[in-house]
Parts: structure tokens; C-alpha cells; sequence
């Protein structure tokens, strides 16, 4: 990814806490065919001083067997997001641009089968996701969970390499910024709001 340097983010804490916020991710490893992507919710645990990432996916799907082929994967978490208009610049002679804020995570990745592993998986989603939801899991036939344990394949990616980006108008003037920040608040916009509380979080504009 390219990320100038005013861009990168090097708080390896506020990079986690970053994706645990946003953990629908694209999964991309490599294929004989090129690229294949999958849109899926991803987990992170610290462990032995090692980020690693985790979830899982249907068994039918072709990933699977890209779980294990010894190659580098690309998870990618998305943040908010917003269009920046040249009308909130001072100069006249500026250019319309987007905010972002995005972490890649490079590592190999290796499929999960066991049944006690998987189990494991479904329960760190619940708890994460729906966590309400656990007590009726829990009390489902063994037959029923097991049944459904079939149909996925977890996998584990241990991070080599971290990539995080905050392209939220820091190459701007603080008069600018404030511009920025105070069009963006205004959003009904989630994604677009969520720009203006990241670049105040930031300290930007003041």
C-alpha cells in the first residue's frame, strides 16, 4: 500500500485497536489464476508478541485450499471513509481528494480442521458478534453443531508485516483541517462523520 509518511500510523495499539473496530475484511491469497478475495469477518489475538489474525469460511468455498499453500495472504480492514470537496480549501486552486483510514496484514495462512479448534472459532465469533446469542448455541444438539462444524474451515495468519494508513488531510493546513472536520461532522453519513472524529482524535485542525 502506498502510505507517505505523514500518512503511516506506527502505534502498533491503535493499529489493533483499529481492526478489532473493523473486522469485515477482504482475505486475498494467491491463485494459479491470480487473486482470489473473500469478504469475511476477521478476528485478531495477540499471542507471543505475534498478531494473528483468524476466522473461518465455507467449506465449499475455493479458498479453502489457498489456506495452506505456503504463499503471503493479504488481509484488508476498511475504516470510515469521505469525499473532500476543494471548497472547504482557503486556496481556490485545489483538487477534490478522499479520507481514509485502512490497515493491510500480510502473512501465510493456515487452515483450521479440527473439530475442537473450529468449535473454538464459533465461539470467539458469537462471543465478539452476538454474544446474546450463546446461551441458544450452546443449548443446540451436539448433532445440529457438529453438522454445521462440516461446512466450514477455519484458518489462522500470523502477521509478518502490518500496514496501516490514515490519509485524513494531514498535508493541509490547520485552517483547512478545521474546514474539513467541521463539513464532515455534519454528515447524517456514518462513515463520513466517523472521518471528522478520527481527524479531531488525531488533533487535527487546532
Amino acid at each position: 500500500m502506498y502510505i507517505p509518511e505523514f500518512n503511516r500510523v506506527r502505534d502498533d495499539a491503535e493499529t489493533v485497536a483499529f481492526v478489532q473496530a473493523n473486522p469485515f475484511a477482504i482475505l486475498v491469497s494467491p491463485s494459479d489464476s491470480g487473486p482470489f478475495a473473500t469478504h469475511i469477518p476477521i478476528l485478531v489475538r495477540e499471542a507471543d508478541n505475534r498478531i494473528v489474525l483468524h476466522g473461518h469460511m465455507a467449506k465449499a468455498n475455493p479458498h479453502c485450499d489457498l489456506l495452506q499453500n505456503d504463499k503471503e495472504s493479504l488481509a484488508i480492514f476498511h475504516g470510515p471513509h469521505a469525499y473532500i470537496s476543494p471548497r472547504l480549501y482557503e486556496s481556490r486552486e485545489s483538487v477534490p481528494t478522499w479520507n481514509y483510514a485502512a490497515v493491510h496484514v500480510y502473512g501465510q495462512t493456515r487452515a483450521v480442521t479440527e473439530p475442537e479448534q473450529l468449535l473454538e472459532e464459533t465461539r470467539e465469533i458469537i462471543h465478539a458478534f452476538d454474544p446474546t446469542y450463546f446461551e441458544q448455541w450452546s443449548g443446540l444438539s451436539d448433532k445440529f453443531r457438529q453438522g454445521m462444524l462440516k461446512h466450514i474451515v477455519g484458518f489462522e495468519m500470523v502477521a509478518t508485516r502490518i500496514e496501516a494508513k490514515y490519509k485524513i488531510s494531514q498535508n493541509r493546513s490547520k485552517a483547512d483541517q478545521a474546514a474539513v472536520i467541521e463539513a464532515l461532522r455534519q454528515s447524517n453519513n456514518s462513515a463520513v462523520a466517523e472521518i471528522a472524529e478520527l481527524m479531531k482524535k488525531q488533533g487535527l485542525g487546532v
